[in-house]
């Protein structure tokens, strides 16, 4: 396989050891040419600009800038290079940060290296590779993200003074108890307090106390 024929790629990781061995893994008996290696994102930015590789293999936690950032900045400065995450983390925050930051795969390092090889033929020919475990987590954080934006949206549609009532009732007031503390009739409170379970859809108060600690309105 000639050289143009390889797939060229940056391996940018903080640990030589796991650079060599990636070295090994994308040799180019199996079609990989590693053009550059990498050990912080200055370095990544810096050699990118200079080989311009197909695809950069990228790591979260690396000195100075994260991979996360030094990811948005490689779409910025060389938009062609296709970006390839491999990491140890294997949270869902960091996944949908990934997506974000404009990465085009996902893999964990413990992943085996027939997947790191097709991971990065993936992202190379124009596809998405996410390793089965961070395809789940990236789900479970955009189902997350979707709660806590719907949350968002109902406590939008609650006045100053529901978000008031609705706090108290989370901290365990009574309507008589919230009365006193903010100068209104009981009356009014129970007025509220049906405004706030009308809006939000929501009638138990145990629920409505989850609400309130979901959208910070209390502390757990």
């Amino acid at each position: 396989m000639s050289n143009e024929q390889l797939i060229h790629v940056l391996v940018a990781d903080d640990h030589a050891v796991l650079r060599e061995g990636i070295r090994q893994v994308l040799s180019n008996k199996h079609g990989f040419d590693v053009v550059a290696e990498a050990g912080n994102g200055a370095e990544t930015l810096a050699l990118a600009a200079e080989h311009k590789p197909d695809v950069v293999l990228l790591d979260i936690t690396m000195p100075g800038d994260s991979g996360l950032e030094t990811a948005a900045r490689l779409r910025a400065d060389v938009p062609e290079a296709r970006i390839l995450i491999l990491t140890m983390h294997d949270r869902g925050e960091y996944v949908l940060e990934a997506v974000r930051a404009g990465a085009h795969g996902y893999v964990l390092k413990d992943a085996p290296p027939s997947e790191l090889r097709t991971a990065v033929k993936s992202v190379h020919d124009g596809l998405e590779y996410f390793s089965q475990a961070a395809a789940g987590k990236l789900n479970d954080a955009l189902r997350n993200e979707l709660v806590r934006e719907q949350q968002q949206f109902s406590l939008n549609t609650l006045t100053a003074r529901e978000r008031e009532v609705l706090a108290l009732v989370a901290s365990g007031d009574t309507s008589k108890e919230i009365a006193e503390k903010l100068g209104i009739s009981p009356r009014t409170v129970e007025s509220h307090r049906e405004n706030v379970s009308r809006k939000l859809r929501i009638r138990s108060v145990a629920q409505l106390t989850r609400f309130a600690v979901d959208v910070g309105l209390v502390e757990a």
